[in-house]
């Protein structure tokens, strides 16, 4: 005889729910994957959010992302302009956060937040250097972050400034860690 109320015939094989982690093939490797994927993003991001020189492969992207950002900001005013770099630096990954949990992606969703943290770690750097200019300029030109806080009459505060970027930074790296590890077990539409 059947499984009461499962709708199988005496004799067949069980069918299994579709909606298993065993069938979607969502097994412990996986789980294991993601959680090993968070804990070695959020090490390698509190290294970075503690070490501000460090550049890495990543940052060349990022840097391409910020550039970018002062074409396509530039037409709306100067300001707007020399902001559009971090503008854009912090929308791009912020983009794929919100693109991936609209797709019920929630672990994906927190990798990206981790690249929103480490881009703010990022910019952090940079508005810290608005006074000292130490930093290489891509092709030159004026200090981003020297004009911005120079505009807003708060080039004086460059460095208390990028301190609580920074710690924004470590607060949304802190809430990836916890997203990505307690999404890590679902299967990516349940989460």
């Amino acid at each position: 005889m059947g499984y009461p109320g499962s709708g199988q015939l005496p004799g067949e094989e069980p069918v299994p729910d579709p909606t298993t982690r065993a069938a979607a093939g969502f097994g412990g490797g996986a789980v294991l994957a993601r959680r090993a994927l968070t804990v070695a993003l959020t090490a390698w991001g509190l290294y970075l959010l503690a070490h501000p020189g460090a550049f890495t492969l990543l940052d060349s992207v990022d840097l391409a992302i910020h550039e970018s950002g002062h074409v396509v900001f530039g037409p709306f005013g100067e300001f707007i302009g020399f902001a559009g770099g971090t503008i854009m630096q912090l929308l791009m990954p912020a983009a794929f956060v919100v693109y991936f949990r609209r797709r019920g992606e929630a672990h994906s969703s927190s990798v990206a937040l981790w690249w929103v943290a480490q881009n703010l770690g990022n910019v952090a750097t940079y508005v810290a250097d608005a006074r000292a200019q130490e930093l290489p300029l891509v092709g030159g030109g004026e200090h981003d972050w020297n004009y911005l806080l120079g505009r807003l009459h708060l080039l004086p505060h460059d460095v208390g400034i990028a301190r609580g970027i920074r710690v924004v930074a470590l607060l949304l790296m802190a809430s990836a860690a916890v997203w990505g590890l307690s999404t890590a077990p679902r299967r990516d539409d349940a989460a």
